[in-house]
Parts: structure tokens; sequence; C-alpha cells
């Protein structure tokens, strides 16, 4: 490849990570987001980690024959880097294509359960998908009891979903700030999401800040399978009141 293609977004592609690791040159010093501050002062270089999604707007070979491709995040804090090509795949758009798309959207529900730590997928009332996931940790490094970090209880529909964003919360002294997370499904307020997780795979244990953590396949499935679609260009859907496919969060067994 020695161009990239045009997209409603200009030159560009979605790629994700295929290495445990790649690290990455940062183009435009100094550092703006939090993570990456944070690598930098404990003498890490930027990386990218497994199932990490961003935005390829870029690609060079440098004199030795190594390929770069240039990367963002088109929410993040405006980093821009350069990783090595063989540490990404592009993204296809028929890996995004919806899921039954021809079921009627009103018969699809998710349904997550906090006391066994599940999540499924539903068709009427045919069980279509089932997942161990993480939802919001109970107690805190420490042993103390975390009500706020509970992922809500009750129904709410999805009203945003994007193949990838930069997600943070809680406060300057203890907050957590995750670049080029994939196949968000937000459902409840401004944040909480069924998402990908790259930093942990604790699922069937509470571990998350109040989301609903999944494997990368599980949340690339839901998130295709999921009312609203979500089109590889632009990779972002918002849509309004009623939303899309709803998300029940139950916290004891029916």
């Amino acid at each position: 490849m020695t161009s990239l293609p045009q997209t409603s977004l200009g030159q560009g592609m979605w790629v994700e990570v295929t290495v445990p690791y790649v690290d990455l040159v940062l183009e435009n010093p100094p550092a703006r987001a939090p993570w990456l501050q944070y690598q930098l002062s404990i003498n890490l270089p930027p990386r990218f980690y497994f199932s990490q999604i961003v935005w390829a707007d870029q690609i060079r070979t440098d004199e030795s024959g190594q390929v770069w491709y240039r990367l963002n995040e088109k929410y993040g804090s405006g980093d821009i880097f350069w990783g090595q090509a063989e540490a990404f795949r592009p993204l296809t758009a028929e890996e995004v294509s919806p899921i039954s798309p021809d079921m009627d959207p009103a018969q699809k529900r998710i349904v997550v359960r906090i006391w066994d730590q599940t999540l499924s997928c539903f068709e009427g009332n045919i069980e279509v998908y089932f997942a161990k996931i993480s939802s919001g940790a109970l107690w805190d490094t420490w042993g103390n009891r975390v009500d706020a970090w509970a992922t809500p209880v009750g129904e709410s529909p999805i009203w945003r979903k994007a193949i990838s964003l930069p997600l943070s919360g809680g406060s300057a002294s203890a907050g957590w700030n995750l670049p080029a997370v994939g196949w968000v499904s937000l459902f409840v307020g401004t944040g909480v999401a069924i998402h990908s997780t790259y930093w942990h795979n604790n699922y069937g244990e509470p571990s998350s800040r109040g989301c609903v953590n999944a494997s990368p396949g599980d949340a690339k499935w839901i998130f295709r399978w999921s009312q609203p679609q979500v089109p590889y260009d632009p990779g972002d859907v918002t849509v309004e009141w009623p939303g899309g496919t709803i998300v029940s969060v139950e916290d004891k067994e029916a």
C-alpha cells in the first residue's frame, strides 16, 4: 500500500493493533493527553496495545524501507503519532457491516447481568449471543466499597456508537484516561458504554469504572448487531430519543 483511501473524513482508514504492543513516535510534542504524559513521566515510549483502534491519515516509507502510518484519535487530545505499519491491520467496511440487519430492531435487546457478570443478546425471546463481561468494580485497591463505580441498573437505549473513542473520567488525582478504545456503544449518560477492553481480561469479575467491559471480539459483535447501524465511514453515529437497542442492566437473578 502506497496511498490511503479517500473518505468523508479525508484521506485515511481505521487500523487495529495486531501485536502485543507497538512503540510510537510523537509527531507534535509536548504530550497533551494524561495517559501520554504519564507514560513519558515513567520513561516509557508512547505505546498502543493489541486491539486498540486508531485512524491512520498518512503513510510514508523511510530511507531504510520501513513503512509508517501517521496515527491519531478522531476525538482525542490532539496527539499525533507515527507507528510501524506492520503492527496494524486495516479494518474493512465488510467487517463493520451489520449482523442480522433484517431483524425488526424492536425485537433486539441486550441484557447485562451484574450478579453473574454475563451479557446476552436477544432477538425476541431467542438468545443469539452470550459473553462474559466485567461491570463496575465494587471495591477499590485498598478494599474499600466504591458505589460510585457501579454500572447503572435499569433500561437505557444505545444512543451513540463509534468504532473508536478515547474514554476518561474520575478526578485529576484518581482518574483514568484510555485512548483508542474500540467498538464503543454508549447507553447511559455521556460515558457508560459496552466497549472493547485492551488493559485487562478479567471478564467474569467486576473491574470497570462503570462501563461494561467486553473482549475485543465480543464488543465488536455487539457493536455490529445492535442499533443504530454504523457505517465504516465515518464510523460514528449518534441518534436521538428513543435511541437504538435497549440495554437492560440487572443486579439480581430474576
